[in-house]
């Protein structure tokens, strides 16, 4: 039953990714001087300037400037971190993760990308993320609510627990690093409640969690794991809507999640916005141009 309950749990972790960076406005708009866990206001708009990349998917450009941030910053995990995020993001776009033919097809959905763990090893991704880990304890043993080391750390267990669950397919350690990215963006949003984008760690896993079958979620829920859609996409509306650093990622998740749930008008709204942001990202115009057609192929059947 243990195992059984493990391959029902372990795909909570599927959109974990780069999650949750938790919202930095706080620290952008102190001076560094009077908070020394805040970064430098330049340092700051590299950061700001490397998730753009990330999102119009100049992976280069991104991981360029992240490692000025870590120069900038070098006591901040959250830099190696952010790059970390460069190498896995990478690799799921290559395999089409943020997709509707990957969210809408159940087997992908809840089972994960194609091929071994030899054929998607990502070595560069399992070291700077373990860096990232490291650099963050480092500063949390120092102080447990440093806000910068919560969020490198909570990013580093989600990005990993993805990273076990879809490539490794290691089932125990994929649910353990998700319960415990879930653990630390509690204890994050309890410091800092406008850390909203610290809520796509919580919706995607309520989300996923949910969308099982009725009976694996009653394995989960005899190991103390639950899910809930509705809380899920909530979750994810208030990071589409309040997020920093992971807005643009809520909203292509729940842009996915609605569709999933028939919800077309809200994923058309949001592709819309994603495509405004970032013309130079193909992907969502393609989103949005098959949305347009299944649409229209409904509707000319009824």
């Amino acid at each position: 039953m243990r195992r059984r309950m493990l391959q029902a749990g372990s795909v909570a972790g599927v959109f974990l990714i780069c999650a949750p960076f938790a919202s930095a406005r706080k620290s952008h708009s102190t001076d560094s001087s009077a908070d020394p866990v805040a970064p430098a206001p330049r340092a700051a708009l590299i950061l700001d300037s490397g998730f753009r990349d990330l999102y119009k998917l100049d992976f280069r450009a991104a991981r360029d400037q992240f490692r000025d941030y870590q120069k900038a910053q070098p006591t901040d995990p959250l830099g190696k971190a952010a790059e970390a995020a460069t190498y896995l993001y990478e690799e799921f776009n290559q395999k089409g993760v943020l997709t509707s033919k990957f969210f809408l097809d159940d087997d992908r959905f809840l089972g994960g990308i194609e091929g071994n763990a030899a054929n998607n090893h990502n070595a560069a991704f399992l070291e700077a993320n373990a860096k990232a880990r490291a650099a963050a304890k480092a500063r949390l043993k120092i102080d447990p609510h440093d806000p910068q080391a919560l969020l490198a750390i909570t990013m580093a267990d989600g990005m990993e627990s993805n990273y076990d669950e879809l490539i490794e397919k290691k089932q125990l350690p994929a649910l353990s690093l998700m319960r415990q990215a879930e653990a630390e963006a509690k204890t994050l949003l309890a410091i800092d409640p406008s850390a909203s984008d610290a809520y796509v760690a919580l919706g995607t896993s309520n989300y996923v969690i949910g969308s099982l079958p009725g009976y694996k979620k009653m394995f989960l829920w005899f190991g103390g794991i639950r899910g809930d859609k509705d809380r899920g996409m909530a979750e994810l509306q208030i990071a589409a809507d309040q997020g920093h650093f992971l807005r643009p990622f809520a909203k292509i998740l729940l842009a996915l999640a609605s569709e999933r749930e028939h919800q077309d008008a809200r994923a058309r709204v949001l592709l819309t916005q994603l495509n405004k942001e970032f013309p130079e990202n193909p992907l969502f115009a393609h989103e949005l141009a098959l949305l347009d057609r299944r649409d229209t192929a409904l509707f000319s059947t009824r």
